[in-house]
């Protein structure tokens, strides 16, 4: 659902290409479809958005997506026969989606490794990181450890740490955050706290360090909810820095200051303890060491 919450005058296939970052063509076909209403019915796609206008959209088109296979480096950290634990770079957006369909990792996957587990679009994902979250990922090569991964990371089988610096300096130690998250019913781009139409959602944190007006913490993820740790943190009052989308200030290219520096898990076929950690980007260090250089000046 996204709401018209500002005075434009705009035709409704430029509108939502904007809000959406997707082509107009895309909305077009959506339209005709008779899958965008407005205010619970259908309109053209030329009709002229107004102020508090009830838009819903339905972005699920019925056409394949043409991955190609691409030639990009990926640093693995671990590999055999059944599965990859990949050490994302920010920047990398995981699978194809409107308005990236190429250099995902998707793209370098599909053309370094033969994946015969998940879907044409998704092969071999069975969780994501956010495009600039950096860090630690897992993905199944065939189908059987595709399935036993899900179900690992559906029972909380599978342990993920990540590291943020947030803005605001956190006074208790250590916390949970239990608060349900779902789409944002303003802005479909973002994700809330919210009853409605929502999930569990379960977020531990420990303070490792605390500056003038910043908090380096570790999260540890008991679900994993889109956005989950951002939306929690700024809920709480303390958005992750440099995030592009949950802060009011303006953020670099970066991005947020978020990455997966730990996962530990059974493997999926032989049991043997799988536990890898990995040290955050240069830019996520610089800014630690940026913050901790103010402390002492």
């Amino acid at each position: 659902m996204i709401v018209v919450n500002e005075d434009v005058s705009e035709r409704l296939d430029s509108y939502l290409a904007k809000v959406m970052d997707v082509s107009r063509s895309k909305i077009q076909k959506l339209v005709k479809s008779g899958k965008i209403l407005v205010n619970g019915r259908e309109v053209s796609a030329s009709y002229q958005v107004k102020v508090n206008d009830e838009i819903e959209v339905n972005d699920q088109l019925d056409y394949e997506v043409d991955v190609v296979p691409e030639d990009i480096e990926l640093d693995i950290v671990y590999e055999d026969d059944d599965l990859l634990i990949i050490n994302k770079k920010s920047g990398m957006v995981v699978h194809p989606a409107p308005g990236h369909y190429t250099r995902t990792l998707v793209n370098a996957l599909l053309y370094k490794y033969d994946i015969t587990s998940g879907s044409k679009e998704r092969p071999g994902i069975v969780h994501r990181l956010d495009k600039d979250t950096s860090g630690l990922m897992l993905v199944a090569k065939n189908e059987f450890t595709h399935e036993k991964l899900s179900k690992m990371i559906s029972d909380k089988e599978v342990e993920r740490h990540y590291l943020a610096i947030v803005n605001g300096v956190i006074k208790h130690d250590t916390g949970e955050i239990d608060a349900p998250i779902g789409r944002d019913v303003n802005d479909r781009q973002k994700m809330a706290v919210t009853e409605i139409n929502s999930k569990e959602a379960i977020t531990h944190f420990k303070v490792l360090e605390r500056f003038k007006n910043n908090t380096y913490i570790e999260c540890i993820l008991e679900t994993g909810r889109t956005h989950q740790i951002r939306v929690h943190m700024a809920y709480i009052g303390f958005p992750v820095n440099n995030d592009p989308i949950y802060t009011k200030g303006r953020a670099t290219e970066f991005g947020q200051m978020l990455h997966s520096y730990y996962i530990k898990l059974k493997h999926p076929r032989t049991n043997k303890v799988l536990e890898f950690e990995v040290e955050p980007p240069k830019e996520f260090m610089e800014k630690l060491e940026s913050l901790r250089a103010q402390e002492n000046e």
